[in-house]
């Protein structure tokens, strides 16, 4: 269990994939590039080859915790993390129900 104050230290936002790109070093991992509304696009390392189709993603809006600290995926950082949910193999990227502005946060 974890308290309150401690999940409301993720960063959660809205953001757009605007780009997506094969990892050169991994044959599971795409490299999204997101609009995250204001600030630089963040670099996102995501294993979901083999459930999406990077056409799929491309205009996806998704939920990002923005505040992670970097990780080095592969050999290339990711600044960032996608939310996704899994189940029985079968993975699903979360996304809002209506449009809204990129960058808007969750609570």
């Amino acid at each position: 269990m974890i308290r309150i104050e401690q999940f409301k230290q993720l960063d959660l936002r809205v953001g757009k994939v605007i780009e997506i790109k094969d990892h050169p070093n991994a044959d599971q991992l795409y490299i999204l590039l997101v609009n995250i509304g204001g600030k630089e696009p963040l670099s996102l390392v995501a294993g979901l080859k083999g459930h999406y189709l990077a056409s799929d993603l491309l205009g996806k809006e998704i939920i990002v915790i923005i505040n992670l600290e970097p990780a080095v995926i592969r050999g290339v950082e990711s600044q960032g993390m996608l939310l996704a949910a899994e189940f029985k193999g079968k993975v699903t990227v979360l996304t809002p129900d209506q449009t809204i502005n990129v960058g808007a946060k969750i609570r």
